[in-house]
C-alpha cells in the first residue's frame, strides 16, 4: 500500500531554516514527480516547490530562492529545504506523489506537517 510520512516541521523564527522530509514506502519515488504544497489558515492549498521524475524542478515566485526541493532515490524519500523563512510561509506542509501510467493518474498524499515561522 502506498503511503507518505512527512517529517520536519516545527516553530522557527523569521530567517531561519528548516528541512522537511517525505518518506514514501509501497512505490518509487524515481518514477513520481514529488511535489510539496502548503496550506494557511483560510487559505487554498498551493504548490511550493515541484521535481519531476527527471529531475526537473518548478517553484513559484513566492518561494523561489529560498526553497530547494530534492530526491534521494536510495532512501525514496523527497526533502524540502526552506531557508530565510518567513512568518507568511507559515502552515502545513503536505507532500505528493504522482504519475501518469496508460492515461490513468495515480497521486498520493501524505498527512502534513506544520511549519509555523514567528518569533
Amino acid at each position: 500500500q502506498a503511503q507518505l510520512v512527512e517529517s520536519g516541521g516545527g516553530l522557527v523564527q523569521p530567517g531561519g531554516s528548516l528541512r522537511l522530509s517525505c518518506a514514501a514506502s509501497g512505490f518509487t519515488v524515481s518514477n513520481y514527480a514529488m511535489s510539496w504544497y502548503r496550506q494557511a489558515p483560510g487559505k487554498q492549498r498551493e504548490l511550493v516547490a515541484q521535481i519531476s521524475s527527471t529531475g526537473n524542478t518548478n517553484y513559484p515566485d513566492s518561494v523561489k530562492g529560498r526553497f530547494i526541493i530534492s530526491r534521494d532515490n536510495t532512501v525514496n524519500t523527497a526533502y524540502l529545504h526552506m531557508n530565510s523563512l518567513k512568518p507568511e510561509d507559515t502552515g502545513v506542509y503536505y507532500c505528493n506523489a504522482r504519475t501518469v501510467v496508460h492515461a490513468s493518474v495515480n497521486s498520493y498524499w501524505g498527512q502534513g506537517t506544520q511549519v509555523t515561522v514567528s518569533s
